[in-house]
């Protein structure tokens, strides 16, 4: 079995992240969920905060997962991990020509390392993090979308 990374914004992290999370690692001996500096003008969660959460919701799953923030390239990240499998969600046709580039990229740069696509649930397939933040900004509910501890975090940040 192998060691394999999950990496994103996680801004915040969202039920659809979770499924992603707790089924990849019932399949890698080991996963770790990496969590790196918003490319948004405006992040909602600072990269700490994101990590936080991100430890806290995971918490209790199934797994041997573990949270970790990195800098720089992907690829670079997992060769100091050791993971030799990066994983990837799909929520729709649209997410895997982008998806489909970066694994290209990434094995390009680092050809042992393997690019596994894992398909959202259908329930979550239309969450993004930057819909979350929308919703939020306007008042609008979270519960479907997060859990109440990332519920309750934003809607303090957001006063």
């Amino acid at each position: 079995m192998a060691t394999a990374v999950y990496a994103g914004t996680f801004d915040p992290v969202t039920f659809g992240h979770l499924d992603i999370i707790g089924r990849s690692a019932q399949v890698f001996e080991r996963l770790i969920v990496a969590t790196t500096h918003s490319h948004s003008k405006n992040p909602l969660f600072s990269l700490e905060e994101r990590v936080d959460l991100l430890r806290r919701s995971v918490a209790g799953m199934p797994g041997e997962i573990e949270v970790r923030s990195f800098s720089g390239l992907l690829v670079d990240f997992a060769r100091t991990v050791d993971a030799s499998v990066l994983v990837r969600g799909l929520r729709a046709a649209g997410d895997f020509d982008y998806e489909f580039q970066m694994a290209m990229m990434n094995r390009a740069l680092a050809p042992e390392i393997e690019t596994s696509f894992f398909v959202t649930n259908p329930r979550y397939m239309f969450v993004s993090s930057s819909l979350i933040r929308e919703i939020a900004a306007a008042g609008g509910p979270l519960d479907e979308f997060v859990t109440p501890l990332v519920r309750d975090a934003i809607i303090s940040r957001l006063g």
